[in-house]
């Protein structure tokens, strides 16, 4: 993550470092949008509320390493802003744990540690997010025949 003095104020490192930063992915399409690639950004959108590593106190939520899937949630210790290393902790909830236990365990890590109320619903939208992209998908069923293209299939099979 970043590394920044307690002497300089969060909102004063994000007025230096929003409009050009290692996170920050530009798009000229649609208008010029701004995207972030920070691991503790839950929406992706570049703005001071979602930015992480600026943020004292902030969540991310990935995708958990390995073939079950899972999420793994990710958050910013406030004790130690100088040492970059060691001022993430993760915890790790597994596939093979229901969505509402993973939903409840992020809520409540969250909410027992102190970190911001403002980011509980993004935190769980994000878990919900990556569980339904670690679904196998089904195959689409067949299209029935319709109408006058359903009468010849019936009729010929009843030949």
């Amino acid at each position: 993550m970043t590394h920044h003095s307690s002497q300089v104020s969060a909102d004063l490192l994000w007025e230096i470092v929003r409009n050009q930063n290692s996170y920050l992915v530009k798009r000229a399409s649609s208008g010029g949008v701004r995207f972030s690639r920070d691991p503790l950004n839950l929406t992706n959108v570049h703005s001071r509320k979602y930015a992480g590593f600026v943020n004292d106190k902030a969540v991310g939520v990935v995708p958990a390493e390995g073939d079950k899937g899972g999420v793994t949630l990710i958050t910013k210790k406030t004790k130690h802003p100088q040492r970059p290393g060691s001022s993430v902790n993760k915890v790790s909830f597994g596939g093979n744990k229901t969505t509402r236990k993973t939903y409840k365990g992020i809520v409540s890590s969250t909410a027992k540690s102190g970190y911001r109320s403002d980011l509980r619903a993004e935190a769980v939208a994000r878990a919900s997010a990556i569980r339904l992209s670690q679904t196998p998908k089904k195959d689409a069923p067949e299209k029935k025949l319709r109408g006058a293209k359903a009468k010849k299939a019936a009729a010929e099979k009843n030949e």
